[in-house]
């Protein structure tokens, strides 16, 4: 398990960081900096628990939970090297749960007859913030996948892909199941 005695350790005061393999790398490195919105997404869905009850708070602290796998996967790269421990991976079980929860939440949300601005509720709010920080991490970590020599597990990236689509829906079901949704109005400002 974990355990950090000191937290500070002077390795990052040249621009350097070490991934978990122990590889040195710029903290400007497209792995670090995909890891690093997982963390900013992360922090994100803390503020969004902050306002969130019973079963929405617990998928929340499931899904902060998945997060710093996610991290930890980007953070050890495959690169075929024998590690003295198992790494930590994103699995399909992890995909699946998300999917089985969108579809459960938008059972009872009516579909969608045009595109919703972001907000309604503070907490649906809150949830599409996260959903442009997951989208983000997403297009960083499509980016990383594209890039030679750097791998990334294909699971991790359905698993991002997916949660942008929990969040929106998420945020739908904040907004009292869709009562609530502000929907855009194309060229009304005209």
């Amino acid at each position: 398990m974990v355990r950090l005695d000191k937290i500070y350790t002077r390795t990052g005061d040249k621009g350097e960081t070490r991934l978990s393999t122990g590889e040195t790398v710029p903290k400007w490195h497209p792995r670090v900096a995909a890891y690093g919105t997982v963390d900013e997404l992360n922090a994100a869905l803390g503020v969004a628990a902050l306002g969130a009850t019973d079963d929405m708070l617990a998928a929340l602290r499931r899904i902060q939970n998945d997060l710093f796998d996610l991290g930890a996967d980007l953070a050890t790269p495959d690169r075929g090297r024998v590690l003295e421990w198992t790494p930590l991976r994103i699995v399909d079980a992890q995909v699946t749960r998300l999917e089985t929860e969108i579809d459960t939440m938008n059972a009872v949300i009516p579909p969608l007859d045009s595109f919703i601005l972001p907000g309604g509720s503070p907490l649906a709010a809150q949830l599409h913030v996260a959903r442009t920080l997951c989208r983000r991490a997403e297009r960083e970590m499509a980016h990383l996948a594209s890039l030679k020599d750097e791998p990334v597990n294909p699971v991790a990236l359905a698993f991002i892909n997916r949660l942008s689509d929990w969040l929106f829906v998420a945020g739908r079901a904040a907004n009292k199941d869709g009562a609530d949704d502000i929907k855009w109005v194309p060229g009304a400002n005209r």
